[in-house]
């Protein structure tokens, strides 16, 4: 009975550093996701800014083409006022031309205006790809480095895993299942030290016949009060 208990003492080490190591790797993982995320949002950043001028310069072409269209009209206009008989139809041709000219100088306007917008996106544009590609290099080691950290702690809980098997295959099949349910109950705590009357798990004290009992390593003893194998540690 004394090597069962052994052997499960050491079936919970094994279990409570693979509990470590995957606590240890998860964090890495959400390290890496972070890296990986910070790196996305830059680029959708870019991608939004990309649209932006894109935008810009589509508004840009409308505008031009429609200034160009207008001075048409303008040339047009003043090319059939020569041909213009009346007085009346004269003043309505040149009512015309004056608005299709205070058209063009708006359009005019939009269009620095636009031009400036475009400039002023294609600079932040500029800007943020050459961040986006630093943050890129930078992170691209910094996923290297913590993929290889995740690698070290799967080799590490790898070989734990392998020597959890083991230990398991001396064990009979319902007791691992009794120190599965356990530990799974009692928060990865399926064993208690038994000390000085009491139990280290829950710190009650032990009914006094049951810790003699655990003396004789005749049986495997529970805690009454928190239901845990007990291991008899005098020191």
């Amino acid at each position: 009975m004394k090597k069962k208990l052994d052997m499960l003492e050491e079936l919970q080490e094994v279990d409570q550093r693979i509990d470590t190591l995957k606590a240890a790797q998860d964090g890495l993982k959400a390290e890496l996701s972070g890296i990986n995320q910070g790196v996305d949002a830059a680029r959708e950043e870019i991608a939004i800014l990309e649209a932006g001028l894109a935008q810009c310069e589509s508004e840009k072409g409308e505008l031009e083409a429609t200034h160009a269209a207008e001075l048409e009209n303008i040339v047009r206009s003043e090319t059939n006022m020569k041909e213009i008989k009346t007085n009346k139809e004269f003043q309505a041709v040149g009512r015309e031309i004056t608005a299709a000219r205070k058209q063009v100088s708006d359009i005019e306007e939009q269009l620095l205006q636009k031009i400036s917008r475009i400039e002023e996106i294609s600079g932040e544009l500029a800007a943020k790809k050459s961040q986006c590609d630093e943050l890129a290099e930078n992170s691209a080691q910094r996923v290297v480095a913590k993929q290889a950290e995740i690698d070290k702690i799967q080799s590490d809980i790898d070989a734990d895993v392998e020597r959890r098997e083991s230990v398991t295959k001396g064990l009979p099949a319902g007791l691992v299942k009794k120190f599965a349910i356990l530990r799974e109950q009692r928060r990865g705590h399926a064993l208690a030290i038994a000390r000085d009357g009491y139990c280290m798990g829950c710190n009650m004290q032990l009914p006094p016949q049951l810790y003699n009992n655990l003396y004789k390593y005749e049986e495997l003893l529970a805690c009454p009060h928190c239901q845990r194998i007990l291991i008899l540690k005098l020191q």
